[in-house]
């Protein structure tokens, strides 16, 4: 029963990626908090690499399907690897409360953002 449960959160957390173009983590964090029990940085880590295979399925279906234009995309690509690296590289310096906070902050920015 168990690993049905995990197949269909990773299932809800894929489509949630791929029917909104990301957000997945938003999913995967509190349940890999409830059904792993993980904490902390771990969490945040593993949901980062659960997550990563999901946006490159979900960016290589909406480019199949013509619903991405790689020119527009290209210096968003850019900012991102280099922010990647650069939280990468700090993640382990940031206080776990930090990353909480503020990925409960863009949850929160994002959710009005949309209402809006």
């Amino acid at each position: 029963m168990k690993r049905w449960s995990e197949g269909a959160a990773a299932a809800l957390a894929g489509a949630v990626n791929g029917l909104f173009g990301g957000g997945g983590g938003m999913v995967l964090l509190p349940l890999l908090q409830r059904q792993k029990g993980l904490e902390g940085r771990r969490l945040f880590a593993t949901s980062l690499a659960v997550i990563f295979p999901m946006c490159l399925i979900s960016g290589a279906v909406y480019l199949l399907r013509g619903g991405v234009s790689l020119a527009e995309a290209a210096p968003y690509l850019l900012g991102g690897l280099a922010g990647g690296v650069l939280g990468g590289a700090t993640f382990q310096k940031v206080p776990v409360r930090w990353l909480k906070a503020v990925f409960a902050g863009f949850l929160l920015y994002g959710g009005v953002r949309y209402l809006l």
